[in-house]
């Protein structure tokens, strides 16, 4: 580098041999000092996540478990790999290592259904196949691990049931070592018997809450990872929803102080106040309107701020509502809805709280959403996955 310093006037010279390449105010380079700390900054924050998406194999369907590499900063995806190994992997749960993915797999003939092991590569995205167990109930349609990763428990349909596995140290399972077996009806005409739709651990672990989709009930359990039947029966309860209500899945505040229930049958959102296994209601909003008929309530979750809720309709509505969030009582207003993809079985909300990606069992396309984190609406962007019949979605953290 060189100047002459009877006309240096804030200008660097860079050279190559003794020709000038490249000049830079001292002002831009005074800007690009400053800016560095925030791209570094940028770069820190910009969060990449394995994307793993279950649900049905066959004609017309999925091939089993993808997986894809989203960007929570500009939504983009990118796919990564597939496992064509089981059929139906409707519903997954993750390790919190991200080691291990289980899988229940609904028997097409409505047989009894198998559970599935699989160890993970989340810089590949490559899943490799452990092995399979009996899972012991028909039409699984939920799955979820304990606190402590030693059991894995099933919520199946059609046989009203819940059952548990144990996990082993290399991840594979072993038999069903508990089966909850649950009896009774409502008076809605899709409400015959049970059918457990769905588990949710709290309090650290120490309960288990369970909806039964068939009877009206979320039944509360002691839990106890370390017993070889980890949920206690004894002194168990539950709280009676509407009739006909048809409570589905759960999703609790950030602060575990209210939990708010999607009721498949009548389209409403009951929100409840959480302590230490009680619940006591607070209120129940109807997602669409009295005179609408086609009522089929799928998934429901949380902003990661807490501020909005979200809260899925399918059976001809096909939207997504958004209610605000009123963080003192936990009670819901509605905001506005949101037109997506055919049959919005699942959805997720990226962990930055960014992007929300809708899933259309029966319009064969994820939607993905750019979320405004200041008023909680929903922007259809032109990023987009098309693929068939799937019903869940899980994230693995890559950075």
């Amino acid at each position: 580098m060189a100047s002459d310093s009877a006309d240096f006037k804030g200008t660097i010279y860079y050279l190559a041999g003794d020709k000038p390449i490249t000049c830079l105010t001292m002002k831009k380079i005074f800007a690009i000092l400053l800016a560095l700390p925030l791209l570094s900054l940028a770069q820190k924050t910009a969060k990449t996540y394995d994307l793993l998406l279950g649900g049905y194999t066959g004609t017309n369907a999925g091939k089993g478990i993808a997986v894809y590499r989203f960007d929570t900063q500009t939504g983009t995806v990118n796919f990564l790999n597939q496992f064509e190994g089981v059929d139906n992997p409707d519903f997954l749960a993750i390790t919190n290592d991200s080691k291990f993915v289980y899988s229940c797999n609904v028997d097409p003939k409505g047989a009894e259904a198998q559970v599935s092991a699989f160890r993970f590569d989340k810089t590949s995205g490559k899943l490799e196949l452990i092995n399979k167990q009996p899972a012991g109930g028909i039409n699984p349609v939920h799955i979820i691990l304990d606190k402590d990763g030693k059991n894995v428990m099933i919520s199946h349909y059609s046989s009203g049931s819940l059952t548990v596995l144990p996990v082993n140290k290399d991840g594979s399972l072993g038999p069903v070592s508990q089966t909850i077996q649950y009896t009774g009806s409502g008076p809605h005409r899709n409400q015959k018997g049970p059918h457990v739709h769905s588990a949710m651990l709290a309090d650290n672990g120490k309960k288990l809450l369970v909806a039964d989709l068939g009877t009206d009930h979320i039944n509360i359990y002691n839990y106890d990872s370390k017993k070889q039947q980890p949920i206690i029966t004894e002194n168990a309860t539950a709280e009676m929803t509407g009739p006909g209500d048809g409570p589905r899945h759960m999703e609790f505040s950030p602060d575990r102080k209210f939990l708010y229930v999607i009721q498949e049958l009548s389209a409403f959102v009951r929100v409840y106040k959480y302590d230490n296994g009680k619940l006591a209601f607070i209120q129940a909003i109807n997602m669409m309107p009295a005179d609408f008929t086609k009522n089929s309530a799928a998934d429901i979750h949380l902003s990661p701020d807490g501020n909005f809720l979200y809260a899925s309709n399918r059976g001809g509505a096909n939207n997504i509502v958004q209610y605000a969030v009123d963080k003192s009582d936990g009670k819901l207003t509605f905001v506005d809805k949101f037109d997506v993809s055919k049959a919005p079985r699942g959805f997720t909300i990226d962990p930055s709280g960014n992007y929300l990606l809708s899933a259309g069992q029966e319009g064969n396309t994820i939607n993905i959403f750019k979320i405004d984190k200041t008023n909680g609406k929903l922007a259809l962007t032109d990023n987009k996955i098309d693929i068939p019949q799937i019903v869940c979605l899980k994230w693995v953290s890559v950075d």
